[in-house]
């Protein structure tokens, strides 16, 4: 898979951080303080222990990764380093986009995919 992280540049290499599988890009996120393990459960961000985090709504983008597979559409997967702001807990979101996604939640996933904080992300 080809990652496409925002705000990092085409080409870069893998020691330069920039990961080339989903594993590679939440074991970053966590050195990061992603900690959370977040599921979208209809329009609520959970946490592994199952508790409503917030609404997705409220969602910080701070870290997004988008993985493209060179062959097969069925590889395209999207991690998110999401900050709950009204918690003020960070964790990621990894789920699959394009026609292996789920209609309902690739709706969800678009939207947050469009609030990137570029800021967070070093973009800006």
């Amino acid at each position: 898979m080809n990652p496409h992280p925002a705000g990092v540049p085409h080409g870069a290499e893998p020691t330069d951080g920039v990961p080339v599988t989903v594993t590679q890009a939440v074991a970053i996120l966590r050195q990061q303080g992603y900690v959370e393990d977040f599921e979208l459960v209809g329009n609520e961000l959970r946490s592994g222990g199952g508790n409503a985090s917030c609404v997705i709504g409220q969602a910080v983008v701070e870290r997004l990764y988008r993985f493209e597979g060179p062959s097969d559409p069925g590889d395209q997967m999207i991690v998110f380093g999401l900050l709950d702001p009204v918690a003020q807990v960070r964790g990621t979101l990894a789920a699959p986009f394009g026609p292996a996604a789920d209609p309902a939640l690739y709706d969800h996933l678009s939207d947050l995919s469009t609030r990137l904080d570029w800021r967070a992300a070093g973009g800006g």
